[in-house]
């Protein structure tokens, strides 16, 4: 059985970089050896269950103001159209999207999990307005995916703040750290009252999740979601970087 996970991606750059982060991922893809990938991706939106229904994406470069390297970077991934299917089928209201290429959020962590872009994905869409019961029970519907050899990923970050991140960045921030600590806490004991209810509970909650950034923290749910029916959670991987951007890797059953 392949298990879920939460991965950071972090920022754009990290494509170009050789870091203890990049390595970590890179060094887990090793580990790995799903027939397919379904990827929840921060950076697809969308008020309906969007569901990717390609044979061959695009790689979008959907940021600015980076290095013309980094809009060189291709990762060609194959889709996956008959399991596409079957994630419309237990989830009747998703929509196929047959256009729409793997944004960064997905491509970057998926670069570096399978650098050879030998395992077919289907991409899938998050919704920030839909309420965290709501996003960890899209994640449920597919839980039984794992069985069958497939590898489900949701891409984003715990603590994603542009307004808080220093460029130049130096010791990491105790609120960052304080309110990773109380999430990791929670995910072990599977509390989803408190997780659900985050913005009131976790320290530091409005830093870490601002009004307009929650796509970055939601995916969380549709992983943990996803391994409904074993419902065990560790922490693989957490560092920062620019202060307080959390690069975590939380694995979820498995």
């Amino acid at each position: 059985m392949q298990p879920a996970y939460f991965i950071a991606h972090g920022s754009p750059m990290l494509a170009l970089e050789d870091d203890p982060y990049t390595r970590f991922v890179c060094d887990l893809g090793r580990t790995l050896r799903p027939r397919a990938a379904v990827v929840f991706s921060a950076h697809w939106e969308s008020p309906v269950q969007r569901v990717s229904d390609v044979e061959h994406y695009g790689t979008m470069h959907d940021f600015g103001g980076f290095p013309r390297a980094l809009y060189q970077v291709t990762y060609p991934a194959k889709g996956d159209q008959a399991l596409a299917r079957r994630i419309r089928q237990a989830l009747p209201e998703a929509q196929p999207d047959g256009g729409r290429g793997l944004d960064h959020g997905a491509w970057m962590v998926l670069r570096m999990l399978f650098p050879e872009a030998n395992v077919p994905v289907v991409a899938m869409s998050v919704n920030p307005d839909a309420s965290p019961q709501e996003q960890y029970e899209v994640g449920a519907a597919l839980a039984d995916l794992r069985r069958d050899d497939v590898l489900i990923i949701a891409s984003g970050g715990t603590v994603h703040n542009f307004s808080t991140m220093r460029l130049q960045g130096g010791e990491t921030d105790p609120w960052a750290v304080a309110f990773d600590d109380w999430v990791l806490e929670q995910a072990k004991g599977w509390d989803l009252n408190a997780l659900f209810d985050y913005e009131y509970r976790a320290p530091h909650a409005r830093l870490a999740v601002p009004a307009n950034g929650k796509e970055h923290f939601i995916p969380l749910f549709y992983a943990m979601g996803a391994a409904d029916d074993q419902r065990t959670a560790r922490e693989l991987h957490r560092s920062y970087s620019y202060g307080n951007l959390s690069h975590a890797v939380w694995q979820f059953g498995g």
